[in-house]
């Protein structure tokens, strides 16, 4: 690398078979930016530390993974709308001012998404399979969408709970509410991760899938597999289906233009994504 070169990261535990150096290094490359990530293990504890790298000029950002991201926001000097409501960040930032910008790209690269697919969301209902730190995203994401009806599930009720209060008007529905719950959503939403490329899980689904319908658009977060049981199910069913990977994509534009100023064309950073998951699965 050069001297005018900058590097980021891609920092938690584990990071190997992370695709954002794929992704990340491909976009730098069609921009014709001396810009590389790499990738960085980093233990539980171990976030302020990585955030002071940051500071210190080592790495021009960081995209962040767990175990990091509750720590790291904790860590930072500032934080955007999104990781303030959360308290969790997925990217990290270094300012001119020399401190760090910590960011939330999740739940717009979610939403991102979805638009990309011609998923319309205004004034549409949506159900949240899952409570956890990618539905929290999701969920606060949602929130800001005008008209935009929000059901949570989840096997714990009470962290469906929990999630559902990140937005006013959400609703956390228990077992016995769910199947009317979905029904009548447009839009249901996988964020667990029943259903990724496990032998004990791949050709689980996390929702009985006689519920689905050709009115509805299914989103899976999970990308490996690219098509799930439960997408591959809601597709003969009629629905309109949207693949995890496209989350992942969306959500690295968004890292990206926050690091560089450069915005970059999701459709080359995901091919080069699945190039890679090809590859890994051959």
């Amino acid at each position: 690398m050069s001297r005018d070169a900058k590097r980021v990261a891609i920092v938690g535990d584990p990071v190997e078979h992370s695709l954002s150096p794929v992704m990340q290094n491909t976009a730098f490359a069609s921009a014709g930016l001396d810009w590389e990530m790499v990738r960085l293990q980093v233990a539980a504890g171990g976030g302020a530390g990585v955030i002071g790298r940051v500071r210190a000029g080592e790495f021009a950002g960081l995209a962040i993974t767990m175990p990091l991201k509750e720590e790291a926001a904790n860590a930072v000097d500032e934080l955007d709308p999104a990781s303030e409501r959360l308290r969790s960040v997925n990217t990290a930032v270094a300012l001119q001012s020399g401190s760090v910008l910590g960011m939330s790209t999740d739940g717009d690269g979610f939403v991102r998404s979805l638009y990309a697919c011609d998923v319309e969301l205004i004034n549409r209902k949506v159900h949240v399979v899952g409570a956890g730190g990618a539905a929290r995203s999701i969920i606060a994401a949602l929130g800001a969408i005008d008209g935009c009806s929000i059901t949570v599930s989840n096997r714990t009720f009470s962290a469906a709970v929990a999630t559902a209060g990140l937005v006013d008007g959400a609703q956390a529905v228990g077992e016995e509410d769910m199947a009317d719950a979905v029904r009548s959503a447009d839009v249901v939403v996988n964020t667990t991760s029943v259903g990724m490329g496990l032998d004990q899980n791949i050709g689980a689904v996390p929702l009985p899938v006689e519920l689905i319908s050709q009115r509805h658009v299914v989103a899976d977060i999970v990308y490996h597999p690219l098509t799930t049981a439960l997408l591959a199910s809601a597709g003969a069913r009629g629905a309109t289906t949207v693949d995890g990977l496209g989350m992942l994509v969306h959500q690295a534009v968004l890292q990206c233009e926050a690091w560089t100023g450069f915005s970059p064309d999701p459709l080359k950073m995901r091919v080069a994504a699945e190039a890679e998951l090809s590859r890994r699965s051959g």
